[in-house]
């Protein structure tokens, strides 16, 4: 038995998340149906994000197990004739049978597109969050440095989160403007609660309005309370980037 790795890109617009759900679009159903039916046998993967609805990905994870004689460089082109136009294996290849698409993380890579056009451009409503108000950059960069670093994010999950453990490290938060009317916010970490980058991207647009003080962070990481921060932002802003692991 082999086990093989997909690296997955996405446009989460039309789909119910990640994750299979009986009788529901999702990206995990769809791989799985395309691989099981390439390879005539059941084929249950394994993902690295469970993405929710609306999350698009360039750089998400899957493994399966299979004795399939196809080599593992010709996997990828073969389901994309089997995928809906708007899901794409990107690269397809074997790796050790102990491999986890869970484990072994060294970092992964989001990134939250904001549009802050008067009007916005109407492919804009399904990739950017519309921000109708000046941002002080300078403000958002100088918050993002204070969430940085190790700390306890109860204040940047979702109560629906099952983790009890919500010590996590963040490595790095750009804020970058683009060229087009808008700015990303990359931020990149060992590993991320549920809503945790939608919270601090819609906490990073609060301290753009002038609404929070980012001098006010680090207390408000300390407290642990949610209710001092900005609203979660809607998904259809946030791109999974990458994942990389020890063995790569």
């Amino acid at each position: 038995m082999k086990r093989f790795k997909l690296t997955v890109a996405y446009d989460g617009s039309a789909y119910c998340g990640y994750q299979y759900q009986p009788e529901l679009p999702t990206i995990e159903g769809f791989i799985n149906d395309a691989l099981s039916g390439l390879l005539r046998e059941d084929i249950v993967t394994i993902g690295a994000s469970r993405t929710d609805a609306g999350v698009h990905a360039y750089g998400n994870v899957a493994v399966f197990d299979s004795d399939t004689t196809i080599p593992a460089e010709k996997l990828a082109p073969a389901l994309n004739t089997k995928l809906p136009d708007s899901i794409r294996v990107m690269d397809s290849i074997e790796v050790e049978s102990l491999f986890h698409p869970r484990r072994n993380v060294i970092d992964k890579t989001y990134e939250y597109h904001i549009n802050t056009s008067r009007i916005p451009f109407p492919t804009d409503r399904l990739y950017s969050h519309n921000v109708k108000h000046t941002l002080d950059i300078k403000a958002m960069k100088r918050a993002a440095s204070f969430i940085e670093g190790r700390h306890d994010f109860t204040s940047f999950c979702s109560a629906k989160t099952d983790k009890e453990d919500k010590v996590r490290t963040v490595f790095q938060i750009d804020v970058e403007e683009t060229v087009r009317n808008g700015l990303i916010i990359r931020v990149r970490g060992d590993g991320f609660l549920y809503n945790m980058v939608r919270i601090i991207a819609g906490t990073l647009v609060k301290v753009g309005e002038g609404k929070i003080n980012p001098l006010d962070i680090p207390d408000i990481i300390e407290r642990k309370d949610r209710g001092h921060l900005g609203t979660t932002l809607p998904a259809k802003g946030l791109f999974l980037m990458g994942i990389r692991y020890k063995e790569e």
